[in-house]
């Protein structure tokens, strides 16, 4: 196992991460029990989906390991029909019932028979794939996921990890960042972004949570999806903060965006801090929007930020699990690198399947952490864009919340 990918494996223990990504199709299923045989036979095809997490010792680092994908995988809800917020309830209370990585790194939950599903005329049906964080990010989960749900496209197979000599490149480090401190002052190099003063939705959020969610079209969101995305948060959510008496001028967000490459890894992201600029107009913020997300790249792709993780991960296995094991999340800090999240994932086409039934949409939820009680996915397959909303009712007004959304994209 990376370093990266253990690190999130160790941390989920205090830090809850798994991932709940929701597909809906256009129908009922006929014959549930037979579509599930299908997906489990499609796992069983896909050695990536046979995958579990074997201990090697508390000095070693955890190892991948292939065995049979079991039925205890899939979980059919029998029954009458549900609504469809009723699906993203049960996606909401998975947050604190994790998967054990040593039995199952995903499970399937299949909902027959769905009323209320957005763009679905009559009755529809959901699959809700549930993977552990160190398993997968966003954009392994996505080929995962168009394995279990009929993409004929092979699952890219992570290269064995390569830890190498940590004080070598230590040593390297070092010097590649003293170089990005000479270029960020000479100003070769955008600096780091500045922490955000703390608001109401970074109080620590509540056992409860709730999920919400806005289908739009793809064209409804530019001049990207990301940047129409925040543009559209960056309005409802200060609009909601400033109603309650909160400055939002330095409102935030914290964004995913790919990062180092590492062979070896389940988990190749970074997260960025960007202002979000609410006192601006809409054109003149999706420039600013674009800017900050530009410079950020451009600071990722530093020599300091490949040497840094190649650092990273050269960490002896019983260093990094000592310095996981420092972390409280009872210890608040007095800024945070966004005041949300935003989450935006490509789920690719829209040639996905359930018991030959066409997919609709898909919907994710990034979890919320003991500093976030706020945040959001952003979800692209095919032509459909789904903006979800995970929040802590306690500390947001999830209703007026999702009201102002909608408005921001006028709806």
């Amino acid at each position: 196992m990376a370093a990266v990918d253990a690190q999130m494996f160790w941390m989920s223990a205090v830090n809850p991460s798994d991932q709940n990504v929701v597909y809906a199709f256009n129908g009922a299923l006929q014959d549930p029990d037979t579509a599930v045989a299908e997906l489990m036979h499609r796992a069983q095809e896909c050695d990536e989906l046979r995958m579990r997490v074997v201990e090697a010792g508390r000095w070693r680092y955890p190892r991948w390991q292939r065995g049979q994908v079991g039925a205890d995988q899939f979980v059919l809800h029998r029954g009458g029909p549900v609504q469809w917020q009723d699906c993203l309830d049960t996606a909401a209370g998975l947050r604190y019932h994790q998967l054990d990585l040593h039995r199952m790194t995903w499970r399937a939950q299949v909902f027959p028979h769905v009323l209320g599903i957005p763009g679905c005329s009559g009755a529809g049906s959901v699959v809700m794939l549930q993977l552990g964080h160190s398993f997968a990010d966003g954009t392994r989960g996505t080929a995962l996921a168009g394995a279990l749900l009929g993409r004929r496209q092979p699952v890219a197979v992570p290269v064995g990890a390569r830890h190498g000599f940590l004080p070598a490149r230590g040593v390297a480090a070092a010097w590649a960042h003293r170089r990005l401190v000479r270029d960020t002052e000479a100003s070769l190099v955008p600096p780091p972004a500045p922490g955000c003063p703390l608001l109401s939705i970074n109080r620590r959020p509540g056992a409860t949570s709730v999920v919400r969610t806005l289908v739009l079209h793809r064209d409804d969101l530019t001049p990207t999806v990301t940047i129409g995305a925040l543009v559209a948060i960056s309005e409802a959510l200060a609009g909601y903060l400033t109603a309650r008496g909160e400055d939002t001028s330095e409102l935030g967000a914290e964004v995913t965006m790919a990062g180092v490459q590492e062979p070896g890894a389940h988990n190749n992201f970074r997260n960025v801090g960007i202002r979000l600029h609410p006192d601006a107009e809409r054109a003149e913020r999706a420039q600013l929007i674009a800017a900050e997300l530009a410079a950020q790249r451009r600071r990722g792709e530093h020599p300091a930020m490949r040497a840094s993780a190649a650092a990273f991960a050269a960490t002896p296995a019983a260093l990094l699990r000592w310095g996981v094991g420092q972390f409280d999340p009872n210890v608040r800090a007095h800024t945070v690198t966004g005041n949300t999240v935003v989450s935006s994932v490509n789920r690719g086409p829209a040639d996905l399947t359930l018991g030959g039934l066409p997919v609709l949409f898909a919907a994710g939820f990034s979890a919320l952490s003991p500093m976030m009680s706020l945040t959001h996915g952003v979800h692209g397959l095919g032509d459909t864009v789904t903006l979800s909303v995970h929040a802590d009712p306690g500390n947001l007004d999830v209703e007026d919340y999702i009201d102002r959304v909608r408005m921001a994209f006028g709806r």
